[in-house]
């Protein structure tokens, strides 16, 4: 099947002039700017911040390619993938209309930003092995049918979605598959954005939020062919990533080593929690997991939250969540947070 991105397009996205802001209209170097109504005298803090940032990061974006090979063309940044999630419903599905298939258990973002939007929602529930039920989903696919959402790693579960079945979908699917690789640092498989080239229907979201530690920062990447990304920087405001934001973002991406070293001792420490929440005889089942946490089945979720809240520890009570009943998710901490949390369960 061949995928036509106009086809897809909401027909006011079509015929949207964007936003032209003071720094879209110039290009090159000046030292007196007199265009944007900025105070021209500076701020109050150490750091001048009374110059709009730059729209389009495009520093960022070429510190990005050098550590990910996708050239910045290819690249959207966003307030938080939020932000990109957000943006390809108002891009692609009309409200009311249109529709996107989510496969939960997943990221509860996909269906907020769905019922936000006016956007139908079909739920294909995962195999009770955490994968794609496959049938289900090409069933559930009708023309007015225009995204798919797969998270891999998967939130809450923690497993690698089966490759291959994303791929069937990429090549059968005429609307856009969104791949989302929150926790993809912390995975063995390898990331989709190394088929951008392949399929012109995928978007790979990515974050700073995770294996980089800048969730205060707020930045979410978007991968995907330079006629999305250009939906993308046509819909969005027009300064959405903050010049704060962008400085410490570019001081943190200098770091690649410190954040390989920070995923290695994740990933041992992952594997020393599993082996002593094993030892617990009101764990039932520790589900595989390729993130930074582990999705753990008990008997009694509830009590062992409360009893774990009591004692200043929080971790993600799921057990109401569809196929993850008695589930609590935890999240890898320090060595120190880590054998906290072991110590004090073993009071439970």
């Amino acid at each position: 099947m061949s995928f036509n991105l106009q086809n897809l397009l909401r027909e006011n996205i079509k015929n949207l002039t964007p936003y032209s802001s003071a720094r879209d209209e110039f290009q090159g170097e000046a030292s007196v700017f007199l265009d944007a109504n900025e105070n021209a005298y500076g701020s109050p803090l150490e750091d001048n911040f009374n110059r709009y940032p730059d729209p389009l990061q495009l520093a960022v974006k070429q510190k990005i390619t050098s550590i990910k090979g996708v050239p910045p063309r290819n690249i959207f940044l966003g307030n938080g993938s939020d932000e990109a999630i957000d943006i390809l419903f108002r891009s692609f599905c009309r409200p009311g209309i249109d529709n996107v298939i989510l496969v939960p258990p997943t990221y509860g973002m996909y269906q907020v930003s769905a019922n936000i939007n006016d956007i139908e929602v079909q739920n294909i529930p995962l195999t009770i092995k955490y994968q794609l039920n496959m049938e289900g989903i090409a069933e559930a696919i009708n023309p007015n049918t225009k995204l798919i959402f797969i998270c891999s790693p998967n939130n809450p579960t923690g497993n690698s979605i089966n490759r291959e079945d994303v791929e069937t979908l990429l090549a059968n699917f005429t609307g856009i598959v969104v791949v989302d690789e929150a926790y993809i640092n912390y995975s063995r498989q390898k990331s989709f954005i190394q088929e951008l080239t392949e399929y012109g229907n995928l978007v790979v979201l990515q974050t700073l939020s995770k294996a980089w530690g800048l969730a205060g920062l707020r930045i979410g990447m978007a991968f995907a062919s330079e006629e999305i990304i250009e939906v993308f920087n046509r819909v969005k405001p027009p300064y959405n990533i903050n010049e704060a934001s962008q400085k410490l973002a570019l001081q943190a991406l200098e770091n690649v080593e410190q954040v390989n070293g920070w995923i290695k001792e994740t990933l041992a420490e992952r594997d020393k929690l599993v082996l002593g929440l094993k030892n617990l005889n009101f764990v039932l089942d520790i589900f595989p997991s390729d993130a930074n946490f582990i999705l753990v089945k008990t008997v009694s979720p509830r009590e062992i939250y409360q009893f774990l809240v009591e004692r200043g520890i929080i971790v993600r009570d799921r057990s109401k969540v569809e196929l993850c009943e008695g589930c609590l998710r935890i999240t890898v901490g320090t060595p120190a947070e880590n054998n906290q949390l072991l110590t004090v369960l073993e009071g439970f």
